[in-house]
């Protein structure tokens, strides 16, 4: 397994940094008899540190584009590649070990576990990928809380919490293992403008002390507008890719 991974680097950069994601000519094809091609040769890289969002109309292909990047999905062609390793060659096995160590998610309904509370929802991926929990897992999530200003919320379950703040623990259930990528679906779209407000604020603050990369899709124009690029996808298409226009 590890043969596949050192095979699979991917092309670094001149100064010889890696991207975090890099796809090249992806394409993602649906059906048996009657093929729909949802993605139609996507090119695409996002850097160390950079907190870009993903926009476009229902039906465009971005949670299709979402799923392949965040290695949920395989691509019909084209070469996917994460944190430096092409993924072409990987089992399940190692995909899931490669998506556990390199990606964050985040989605817009929160997928907590009510009967858990909120430092064993944090915990959850490092039980998963260490077998068992631990008082250092514990420690590092109650951190990890403690940097979304939900300290005096540590023992309390979901029912028991807002909309925004189920959203801040699952942000830290993301970040609690130190991921490269932070893969965010309309990580605000169930919140109010307040509580929309402190989170986006909360990615943005990880982003610049972590150096993750964000990638966050948003029908909002103004989360949007507050991110570092915004690339637009329209019927499968990448149709547009640039700084975002602010007020």
């Amino acid at each position: 397994m590890a043969d596949l991974i050192t095979a699979g680097r991917a092309a670094t950069k001149s100064d010889g940094t890696q991207p975090v994601v890099l796809l090249e000519q992806v394409t993602r094809d649906f059906g048996e008899s009657v093929i729909t091609r949802v993605l139609k040769g996507i090119d695409f890289r996002l850097e160390t540190g950079e907190f870009t969002a993903l926009t476009g109309p229902s039906g465009s292909g971005k949670s299709t584009l979402l799923n392949l990047i965040g290695l949920l999905d395989r691509a019909t062609s084209g070469r996917v590649c994460l944190d430096g390793v092409d993924t072409a060659g990987l089992d399940d096995t190692a995909l899931t070990r490669l998506r556990g160590r390199s990606i964050g998610f985040v989605f817009q309904f929160h997928h907590l576990l009510p009967a858990f509370t909120a430092v064993e929802n944090v915990m959850l991926p490092g039980i998963a990928r260490d077998g068992r929990p631990s008082e250092a897992l514990r420690k590092q999530a109650e951190q990890m809380l403690v940097r979304m200003g939900m300290a005096d919320r540590l023992r309390f379950k979901p029912g028991q919490l807002s909309g925004g703040q189920q959203q801040r623990v699952a942000i830290a259930r993301a970040l609690c293992l130190g991921p490269k990528l932070i893969l965010a679906d309309e990580p605000t779209g169930n919140l109010d403008t307040a509580a929309s407000d402190q989170v986006f604020d909360l990615m943005r603050q990880i982003n610049r002390e972590e150096h993750a990369a964000f990638l966050v899709v948003t029908h909002d124009p103004s989360i949007a507008a507050r991110c570092d690029r915004v690339v637009e996808l329209v019927d499968g298409n990448i149709v547009s890719d640039r700084a975002p226009v602010r007020a």
